[in-house]
């Protein structure tokens, strides 16, 4: 047992030690750039998905073991951590800042809200279409974490507002009964008369003092634990805990900077087919915003089923509202009004927002000419990054407020002013994390080009050709959507797509077939707390069970892998010609691994 005991706590230095050793015959004994690689490759892998390393730490490994065995010059492999992906991740993030400095995320996410209503069903959909727009610009995470205050707040005032209404209709002297609040849990009339007898306001007391005792009985009277009178309440709070993290992940499927994904998938793409200029914010933008918003509303309805049950009534539309929906209304209204008038500040950040979606949009939307056409010498120069950088910087330069100080006069005067974000705050909301992980990703992907590895693999995956395209894509995503919910998305993808590109050469099928279907479902962690930072955030708050996401995500990941393979064999065939080999892709020829 104490053997054991020293196992367990030094496990993940006895998983590295291991990995090093078992794998090291590959090198030794085929002594070729292609196995030296492909050790590199195992290994990188192996701490990816067991993280017994951090995640960043293991991206440098390339950078360590390259030019040891020399497949690239150190010099070659350092130039890969550094990408125009990366100008693009800093400019996104000052956005980013900026927003969350202000609070905008927050106004806006109120105002979509109120926008929707609060009937039940509404609510949750409002909540999801305000988090899925949020996290379209913003980080999964940070919007999860942005909007499950507001929506702990929303859940626990339906909860108080149903025991002050159970309350005021058991001390109704005329004996009236409020239709407006349907009431879950059965109370047999006895248990009701002593709850009446209570709960009955003395002569002469404040309405506040007659409410007290309908707090003591929501403690006291709980079905599924303290925090909840019903069951029905307990999976209200599930339901909109789920909503939040699932939509923030949907909602980052629509734009190239919506999550790190689509951004290492778009910086390798077109690295390795440089001719292909396809993909850009506004055609990633077209292709994917369909899928998610079938996904966003199926999502819904699934969840909807799943913790409240499926009733046409609950999707009315009529402006009665149960006192519960009027103080739940109370409650999104007030935290509104707390945000104040919108100040100078966050009105800048909105019209740079504004400004910096419109150049990524109009740079070069495919079906007319856009700004970059203005510059016809230098084609392919100017890209998403270029905006990116040019709004960013804007960020550090447009003045927020003065900085006064007080004379020894006692004068306050003016010296200085304060831009609308800092590099401290910059700084504290950049993920270096993942701006190291994605480097160590591309020095992968340079180092299997390099060493022939790619064009290897290409060729024993070849047979599959034999196979309908449709069966490759489906095996391909669902390979993709299991590995992502044990490992780091953005760790799934960069392993993967050094492997699917020359899969998609080798059987001759347009790269973009099974490049674009595979990073949608690299984003779908859904199943398990660990499996998405998002999933952990909602987690923490303790409304939901593992089970709870098991069920529920199992649903989404479905419906997601079907709503991906529905987009890609119908609109997004024509957006890019999907049904012939472009010329941009190389053809692979036939060849064995030394």
């Amino acid at each position: 047992m104490n053997l054991f005991s020293y196992i367990l706590v030094y496990r993940r230095f006895l998983l590295i030690v291991f990995t090093l050793l078992i794998l090291l015959p590959l090198p030794i004994i085929l002594h070729n750039k292609e196995a030296e690689c492909a050790y590199t490759l195992f290994v990188v892998a192996t701490f990816w998905v067991t993280e017994a390393l951090p995640l960043s730490v293991t991206a440098l490994l390339p950078a360590l073991m390259f030019p040891l065995f020399g497949i690239m010059p150190s010099k070659k492999v350092a130039s890969a951590y550094f990408k125009d992906f990366h100008l693009l991740l800093i400019g996104v993030i000052c956005l980013a800042t900026s927003i969350e400095k202000w609070n905008l995320h927050k106004r806006i996410a109120l105002r979509m809200v109120m926008m929707v209503g609060v009937n039940p069903a509404w609510l949750t959909l409002g909540f999801m279409s305000s988090t899925a727009f949020l996290s379209m610009w913003l980080s999964n995470t940070s919007t999860a974490a942005m909007v499950m205050p507001i929506v702990e707040a929303v859940a626990q005032q339906l909860i108080n507002a149903e025991a002050e209404v159970e309350a005021t209709q058991m001390t109704c002297f005329s004996g009236s009964i409020n239709h407006g609040l349907e009431i879950d849990e059965c109370v047999n009339e006895h248990e009701r008369n002593e709850k009446e007898e209570k709960t009955k306001p003395v002569p002469g007391q404040s309405n506040d003092a007659g409410k007290i005792p309908s707090k003591i009985e929501l403690e006291k009277n709980t079905v599924t634990g303290i925090k909840y009178r019903t069951k029905r309440d307990h999976m209200m709070c599930k339901l909109l805990s789920l909503c939040i993290t699932y939509s923030s992940t949907i909602g980052g499927l629509t734009t190239i900077t919506g999550t790190s994904t689509n951004l290492i998938f778009t910086e390798h793409f077109n690295m390795r087919y440089p001719e292909c200029r396809c993909i850009n914010f506004g055609s990633w933008f077209l292709l994917s915003f369909p899928a998610a918003i079938i996904i966003l509303l199926l999502s819904w309805i699934w969840l909807q089923w799943l913790f409240l049950g499926f009733n046409f009534k609950m999707f009315k539309c009529g402006k009665t509202k149960t006192v519960k929906e009027k103080a739940c209304a109370e409650v999104i209204k007030q935290e509104y009004k707390k945000l104040g008038p919108m100040r100078l500040q966050e009105i800048v950040t909105l019209v740079l927002f504004i400004v910096m979606a419109l150049l990524w949009f109009s740079r070069d939307p495919g079906f007319v000419s856009g700004w970059s056409a203005l510059f016809p010498e230098y084609p392919g120069f100017a890209t998403d990054s270029t905006v990116a950088l040019l709004i960013g910087l804007l960020f550090f330069l447009i003045p927020a407020k003065k900085l006064t100080k007080t004379t020894p006069t006692g004068e306050i005067v003016a010296f200085d002013y304060s831009p609308l974000i800092t590099w401290k705050e910059f700084q504290s909301v950049m993920p270096w994390d993942i701006a190291i992980l994605v480097g160590g990703g591309f020095a992968l992907a340079d180092g299997c080009e390099e060493s022939g590895l790619s064009k290897w693999i290409g060729n024993k995956l070849s047979p599959l050709g034999s196979l309908p395209v449709w069966l490759i894509i489906l095996i391909s995503s669902l390979l993709v959507t299991s590995l992502t919910e044990v490992a780091s998305n953005p760790a799934t993808i960069t392993l993967l797509l050094p492997i699917l590109s020359p899969l998609a050469e080798a059987i001759h099928v347009n790269p973009l077939y099974i490049l674009i279907p595979s990073t949608l479902c690299t984003s779908f962690a859904f199943l398990l707390p660990v499996a998405n930072p998002s999933n952990a955030v909602v987690f923490s708050y303790g409304h939901l069970s593992v089970m709870d996401m098991v069920k529920a995500g199992l649903g989404i990941n479905i419906v997601g892998v079907a709503v991906v393979m529905l987009g890609v064999f119908t609109w997004m065939v024509p957006m890019f010609d999907l049904n012939t080999y472009p010329s941009w892709a190389p053809a692979i020829s036939n060849g064995t691994m030394p």
